[in-house]
């Protein structure tokens, strides 16, 4: 039964509602759950659950009505919460960039619009463009913040509002809840002033971050390359393929089915490289054109995968193995093509592999782990070179502190067009790079789940009766991230360690999903047959965990 205090607080938030199309779809809603409607009812209690959390780097849902979800009464008070806070810290300048969702240039307006009737310089990017060109134009407009209306890769039907600081970075605590205090403070949406003096950018900024991306591709002559590429439906199409061509790299395709940006991401479940089935379309295109390399998207292009063909066929590299990859050529190109050695600080998030920090000593670099999420990664102190096993990578820190998918893609084709110079395989390097520094090999187990509550549920299970042991191996060390570990703050999570291997599980920060990643390490000179090892510990492992987790 519909309660009148949930009735009453419906009531008021359609009377403030500035959505035509929200208001009436509550209206409808609210009618049938008065009358007795089941389906109704739950609607409305999803709907109104409480603000939507301001969490990782900002918002991100579902769009529909109410405080819950994405809608423009949301992102309104949203706005006027990181303008008071702005504001109270002297700031001066925002810029907002948007993509190709749903209702992403309808956030976008009502940001520019409510940061400049408090008083903000507002500027707005010219077109839909990639989240990293959003990152990059921070500096580029001498910004005290910026906002990004994207929800990356998650499905079509949300969308999200990932907010920066001046350094081009996004937040981090205390700074996200100081913001929330001030979005809390906003009691309708309605009272929120309004001003259309903000401005809308030129193409200069986009033209300046390509000019700079260019920059990054070595002079020497390299072999021209064939790349199969998917922007996923997204918006890194026509930013890469104008890089691609500047350097005049080879032969640029794109998956004519997902060439241009879809809001409805008509040919994924979701429009995630990492899902099963996103990049199939790409692997049929790279097998017909004989590619070198295929490379994909997210639709905001802040990610990027990378394919390679095989004696097999074409395989998907994991986040890892193409994280390992960059971070070999980072320091190799600096011997092929006698640059500068690279100086500063490597670093990876705690979920990432334990590898990398072996490639860092090794080349005499610093290497530092951090908290899940390129807001902790972008932090590093004299960063270099940062990956998370997610499909992000940071290859020019100084430009863009973010994960970038569309420099990561230049040093992609910048490294196969080097091996293919020289004739060698990336397998063959990730063999070699395996022998050098020890075999790791990384799996995850992620699980979708419809009921929130059953995601912290289940990290609780494991807290509470850890394993003494799984898949044989005896667990050495369960650390509660609860607690914190070593230098990083706390994080809901759980880490087990084992004298080969280590899992890690943790509630996923953007999507309903629990996600477990699990690494084993191996010292070998037969990396054919360790891998075969490697994956076979692994597939226990995954199973033993399971049961664990009561999954």
């Amino acid at each position: 039964m519909l309660s009148k205090e949930l009735k009453a607080e419906v009531e008021a938030w359609i009377a403030q509602d500035p959505e035509t199309d929200t208001q009436e779809l509550l209206q409808r809603t609210l009618l049938a759950a008065e009358s007795g409607e089941g389906a109704a009812l739950a609607d409305i209690e999803a709907w109104f659950q409480g603000f939507l959390e301001f969490g990782t780097a900002g918002l991100r849902g579902p769009m529909g009505p109410g405080p819950s979800c994405m809608n423009r009464a949301v992102v309104i008070r949203a706005a006027a919460g990181l303008s008071s806070y702005l504001l109270k810290r002297s700031a001066r300048r925002i810029v907002v960039g948007y993509d190709a969702r749903h209702h992403s240039l309808d956030f976008a307006l009502d940001t520019v619009g409510v940061a400049a009737g408090y008083g903000l310089e507002a500027i707005l990017l010219p077109r839909t463009l990639p989240t990293p060109v959003l990152a990059y134009a921070i500096g580029f407009f001498n910004a005290d913040a910026g906002v990004m209306v994207t929800a990356s890769h998650n499905p079509a039907n949300d969308n999200g509002y990932k907010v920066y600081l001046g350094d081009g970075s996004q937040i981090i605590p205390p700074t996200d809840f100081e913001i929330s205090e001030e979005i809390a403070a906003i009691t309708s949406s309605a009272s929120v002033a309004f001003s259309d003096s903000w401005d809308t950018a030129d193409d200069d900024v986009v033209r300046a971050y390509i000019a700079q991306a260019t920059e990054l591709f070595t002079s020497e002559k390299l072999p021209p390359i064939k790349v199969a590429y998917s922007p996923m439906h997204g918006v890194g199409r026509e930013v890469w393929s104008d890089i691609f061509d500047d350097l005049n790299l080879g032969t640029l395709v794109a998956v004519a089915a997902q060439a241009d940006p879809n809001p409805d991401f008509p040919t994924v479940a979701f429009p995630n490289p990492e899902e099963a089935g996103a990049t199939d379309l790409l692997r049929a295109l790279a097998h017909e054109m004989s590619a070198d390399v295929a490379i994909a998207h997210d639709p905001d292009a802040d990610r990027c995968a990378m394919l390679i063909p095989t004696d097999k066929g074409w395989r998907q590299l994991r986040g890892d193995e193409v994280g390992v990859l960059l971070a070999w050529w980072a320091i190799e190109r600096a011997r092929v093509f006698k640059l500068a050695h690279p100086t500063g600080t490597f670093a990876s998030s705690i979920v990432s592999s334990m590898q990398l920090e072996h490639i860092a000593q090794g080349a005499g670099l610093n290497y530092t782990s951090t908290l899940t999420g390129f807001k902790w990664i972008s932090k590093v102190p004299d960063l270099v070179f940062g990956y998370e096993e997610a499909l992000g990578y940071c290859v020019d820190p100084a430009h863009v502190r973010d994960k970038d998918g569309i420099t990561a893609s230049l040093r992609i084709c910048e490294l196969t067009a080097y091996l293919l110079s020289i004739h060698r395989s990336v397998e063959s390097i990730l063999d070699e790079i395996a022998v050098k520094y020890g075999l790791f090999v990384s799996d995850q187990l992620s699980i979708r789940m419809n009921n929130l509550s059953d995601i912290p549920a289940a990290v609780d299970r494991l807290r509470n009766n850890p394993p003494t042991q799984l898949a044989g191996l005896i667990v050495n060390e369960c650390a509660d991230l609860n607690n914190g570990w070593k230098h990083l703050p706390p994080t809901n999570g759980m880490m087990l360690m084992m004298d080969k291997a280590r899992i890690i599980v943790r509630p996923s920060g953007t999507e309903p999903k629990l996600k477990c990643y699990l690494e084993v390490r191996m010292d070998t000179t037969d990396v054919a047959t360790g891998r075969i090892e490697a994956n076979q510990l692994l597939a226990a492992l995954k199973r033993d965990l399971q049961v664990s987790l009561g999954i």
